[in-house]
This record gives structure tokens, sequence and C-alpha cells, in this order.
């Protein structure tokens, strides 16, 4: 049995319909000005990024839980980019087919944000 670590990631409406079209087994390619791949390790950070920066953009974010293979995980270091609760990994766009092959099980979409402004018309 593989040992895995659950890790999360914050999405938009785009990158859930590219999640959800790979069967929930992989994440999309990163584009061109995208060189990093960020999944972070608690679902603290990913819900404050949803809501913060997500649902402004968007309307609408999205975080979902994924477990990968811990063996092949030491590989990346954890970085912390602020408080106590921002940790994440940084996983070059290059390896990111690798990342998903480590992927134990499917990746699950566990919470919804949207906005709560008014829509103007």
């Amino acid at each position: 049995m593989v040992s895995t670590t659950t890790l999360y990631r914050p999405v938009g409406p785009q990158e859930l319909a590219l999640i959800e079209a790979s069967g929930w087994k992989c994440f999309p390619p990163r584009l061109p000005e995208q060189p990093i791949f960020y999944p972070v390790t608690n679902l603290a950070y990913a819900r404050q990024i949803s809501q913060e920066w997500n649902v402004p953009a968007k309307g609408i974010g999205h975080v979902v839980r994924f477990a990968v293979d811990s063996a092949f995980l030491a590989r990346y270091t954890v970085q912390n980019v602020g408080g106590a609760i921002h940790d994440e990994l940084w996983v070059p766009a290059e390896e990111l087919d690798e990342f998903n092959a480590h992927i134990v099980g499917l990746i699950e979409l566990v919470e919804t944000h949207r906005s709560t402004d008014p829509v103007s018309l």
C-alpha cells in the first residue's frame, strides 16, 4: 500500500472544467505564463485563496482535494509564503505530467465559493 499526502488546490471554473474532463484524474497543463504549479498543504490556505483571489476575479472559486504518493512528493520542499498556514509546493510546469501520474485516486471537489456582491445590470 502506498503512503499518501493530502494536498489542496484552489481553482477557477475553467481549471475545474478541465479537471472534470480528465475524469477527475489530473490537472491541466500550465499556461506559458504559469511556470509553476502550486498545490497547497491545507484546506484553510486553499479556502483563503479561493475566497480572496478567485471569487473577486471570477465570481466563483473552487477547492479540490487530492492524494499524492508521499515518496514522490519528497523531492519538493514545502515553501512557506507568508503566515503560518501559507504552505505550498512549487512543482515546475515541465514536471506536472509526472506529478499527475503520482496522484492516488481521484481529485475531489470539496468546496465552492461564490461572490455575494449583487450583479449590476
